[in-house]
This record gives C-alpha cells, sequence and structure tokens, in this order.
C-alpha cells in the first residue's frame, strides 16, 4: 500500500505523534529555553526584560541566602538518602519473603506513597508537636526531653527528613522488591549446594546482583532530593525561627519568582540547581562501573 511506505509513512508517523511533540515543545521546551534565556535578564513580570548579562550569576554566588539553602540542601540529603536506602532494601528483604498475608503488608507498605504531601505535613506537624504530639510524650516516657522540632530551625529540617522518609520508604522498597524477584532462582540454588548460609547467600548472590537497582535508587533519590519542596513549604510552624531559616533551593526559587517578582534571579538559581543535578548524575554514572554488577557479568 502506497500508505504504508516511503514519505506517506511518515506522514501517518507525524500526524499520530504531533499532538505530543506539541505538547513536549509547548509545555516543556519553550519553558526550558525561556527560562535560560532569562538567566541573562531582569524581570518583574511588569515591564519589558532588561539584559544584565552575567549579573543574576554573580548575585547569586555572592548570595548567603543561596549558600544556607545549599548547605540545607545538602544536610536533606545527606540524611534522606541513606535512610531511605538502608531502610527501604530492609522492608523488601522482608516483603519478599512467602509469608501469610504478605500482600496486606506490601499494601500498607505502600499506602503513604499515594497521600498527599498536604495530609502527610498536617499529620506530622501535630506528631512533633512539642506539647500535643506524640513524639515528645514518647521520649519523656524514657526520661528524654524532646526538642521543639518545628518551631526551631535546628531540628526542622531533621523532622522533615524522618516525615520524608516514612513517606518514601515505601515507594523505594517496591523498587527493590522488583529487582529481588528479578534475580534467577538457580543463583540461590547453586549457593545452597555449596553450603551457603542466609547471610552468605545474602552478602555474596542478592546483593551483588540488586545493585543495577541500587544505582537506579541512588540516582532517582539524589534527582529527586535535590528537587525537594513540598516539606519544607509546608511543615515549618508559620512564623517561627524554623519558618524564616530552614529553606533550600527550590524555596528559594519560588520565593523570589513569585514573591519577590524577581524572574531572571529565579532562573539563574533554577539553572545553577541543574547543573548541579547533572555533575551529580554524571559522576554517579562514571562511577557505577566500580560497584553495580550486571548478570552478563
Amino acid at each position: 500500500m502506497a500508505g504504508n511506505s516511503g514519505i506517506h509513512k511518515w506522514k501517518w508517523v507525524l500526524f499520530f505523534v504531533a499532538p505530543s511533540l506539541l505538547g513536549l515543545l509547548v509545555f516543556t521546551v519553550i519553558p526550558i529555553l525561556t527560562s535560560l534565556a532569562l538567566t541573562v535578564h531582569e524581570w518583574n513580570l511588569l515591564r519589558p526584560p532588561e539584559f544584565v548579562g552575567l549579573a543574576n550569576f554573580r548575585e547569586l554566588f555572592a548570595d548567603s541566602a543561596f549558600w544556607g539553602a545549599l548547605r540545607n540542601t545538602a544536610g536533606f540529603i545527606a540524611l534522606y538518602v541513606p535512610g531511605v536506602f538502608a531502610l527501604a532494601l530492609g522492608v523488601a528483604l522482608l516483603l519478599n519473603q512467602r509469608l501469610r498475608g504478605v500482600v496486606l503488608v506490601r499494601t500498607a507498605t505502600f499506602l503513604p506513597v499515594v497521600a498527599s504531601w498536604v495530609v502527610v505535613s498536617l499529620i506530622w506537624k501535630w506528631i512533633f508537636n512539642p506539647t500535643y504530639g506524640l513524639i515528645n510524650p514518647a521520649l519523656a516516657a524514657f526520661g528524654i526531653e524532646g526538642p521543639a522540632w518545628l518551631f526551631d530551625a535546628k531540628t526542622a529540617l531533621t523532622a522533615m527528613v524522618i516525615t520524608s522518609i516514612w513517606k518514601d520508604v515505601g515507594y523505594v522498597a517496591v523498587m527493590y522488591l522488583g529487582g529481588l524477584q528479578g534475580i534467577p532462582e538457580q543463583f540461590y540454588e547453586a549457593a545452597r549446594i555449596d553450603g551457603a548460609s542466609p547471610w552468605q547467600r545474602l552478602r555474596y548472590v542478592t546483593l551483588p546482583l540488586l545493585t543495577p537497582t541500587m544505582f537506579f535508587v541512588v540516582i532517582i533519590l539524589l534527582i529527586n532530593t535535590f528537587q525537594v519542596f513540598d516539606q519544607v513549604w509546608l511543615m515549618p510552624m508559620r512564623d517561627s525561627a524554623a519558618d524564616r531559616q530552614v529553606e533550600v533551593i527550590v524555596t528559594e526559587v519560588v520565593k523570589n519568582a513569585f514573591s519577590y517578582s524577581r524572574m531572571g534571579y529565579a532562573s539563574a538559581m533554577s539553572w545553577v540547581l541543574f547543573v548541579a543535578i547533572f555533575a551529580v548524575t554524571f559522576v554517579q554514572l562514571k562511577l557505577q562501573k566500580r560497584w553495580v554488577y550486571y548478570e552478563h557479568e
């Protein structure tokens, strides 16, 4: 048929993919290019953009608020990524067992993932309340005086990390579970024949063959955590020290763009964040050969 060959075929292909391509162009490509152009302009949404060259970047690297947000983002990553990585792995190993009712446990583990961050933030704000919440009275039962949590800038970030781990551990555990169930059974059978103990099977069979999934998990966690926003925006108590002092890069971007109407400066900050994420991801891709083992190897 003439419509299935040559240029006629590509016309039909273009006809069917055009809506998706148009959406990609309008809602992704053009905004990205526009934000890149705005990095060298000053624009307050009321008057036309004014070209300022690299002034936004010079101001950015001298801005103490930006460096404070960067430190908070790095601190969040340092606490959150190892915590989710290890806890989700333990949960996945448990959920991979053939136990009665394990399907219900898997469902319960994943429920926090589908919950809205608004709902989760309200629940955990009450849990962390130093007077009416659940955590400080539990600590008091052991003779420990609980901190002010979301009222104090020193402890607010830790509280948000705990909340984030609780919400996301089920999602990462499902990824691990998929990796565990993809490991061929013959590897375990061979290990049993050789007399390997359960710990040895975990160390020498499960963990090495799970490293591709671990690598994917690390990449996803790092990318997502660099862009942490919801919990930092919603959880600190309004007008407290934590609300004024605990900022991350994305909250700084949002405030500069929509509270201070500094779209060029916010765009510059966004592109610095993009470069940081790209660099960390690139390094991880280069390092994967040192610790990631694939089955064909």
